[in-house]
């Protein structure tokens, strides 16, 4: 099994299942319904939730082991600094949730249309992160079910970023009025996940000793994403029963590819 292959195509995965999302904007004639954003934003935190805890905080915990009773310090220490990194995102890049209107960061003059984009750039940073934490870890393991274990969660990422995609180019024809404009904008969102996925990668591979720090890091500033933005935009508290359902799905999804990858 060629790692370097399988390194290559779960980084690139991540990026073209955006790429594939956001194509829906040439599907759908009308801009998506609330019930439609909802399974598609509950799916994608399910999803993001338990590749959290399979992919990355317990990998992290185990990676510890050497610290006895201690093991949860390095999980529990870098969940906290992940979740502050993107609270200095939060605070540094202007931005707007399409689903609240919330209006983030800086008073900037900008197009809301780009803040909206910025919204959902910030989003996919840990997600990029998180493959590439993994894959390093992988390369310092050098065994093949490492790398599966990391292509699950590449997998997992990839499945999500479907309808995060549309989530992105959908509600941007909204504000633009051009298919192509808004297919742009959603590609362009998921541009970034290669790119700190690449970071990621040579961080974890190259530091052996922060390995367990940066899986909880990712995972720390995934769990942000999900609670602050994800489920807010998602409007469950409008369709309960719809939001959580697909929030189970996405968590099963992700659950299932973990445990039979990894």
């Amino acid at each position: 099994m060629n790692h370097t292959l399988l390194t290559i195509l779960g980084i690139a995965f991540i990026f073209i299942m955006t790429t594939l999302g956001s194509a829906l904007i040439y599907v759908f004639r009308k801009k998506i319904s609330e019930k439609t954003n909802t399974i598609f934003l509950g799916f994608a935190s399910g999803i993001m939730i338990a590749a959290s805890i399979w992919s990355l905080i317990i990998p992290s915990i185990e990676e510890s082991s050497s610290l006895g009773s201690f093991a949860f310090v390095p999980a529990a220490v870098g969940i906290i600094l992940g979740a502050l990194f993107l609270v200095l995102l939060d605070k540094v890049v202007p931005h707007m949730h399409g689903g609240t209107k919330l209006i983030e960061g800086p008073n900037v003059s900008i197009k809301k249309t780009t803040k909206l984009f910025l919204a959902i750039t910030i989003h996919n940073i840990p997600e990029g992160l998180a493959v590439g934490f993994a894959f390093g870890v992988a390369f310092s393991i050098g065994t093949d079910l490492a790398y599966i274990s990391a292509l699950g969660l590449a997998l997992g990422i990839g499945i999500q970023n479907f309808p995060e995609g549309a989530a992105v180019s959908l509600p941007m024809y909204t504000e633009t009025g051009s298919k192509n404009k808004s297919f742009l904008y959603g590609t362009l969102s998921g541009a970034v996940e290669p790119i700190f996925a690449v970071l990621g990668f040579f961080l974890a591979a190259k530091i052996e000793m922060l390995q367990p720090w940066l899986l909880s890091f990712a995972a720390g500033a995934m769990l942000f994403v999900v609670i602050e933005d994800l489920l807010p935009d998602a409007r469950i508290d409008e369709h309960p029963h719809l939001g959580t359902w697909s929030m189970i799905a996405g968590f099963i999804v992700m659950m299932i590819l973990d445990v039979a990858l990894g």
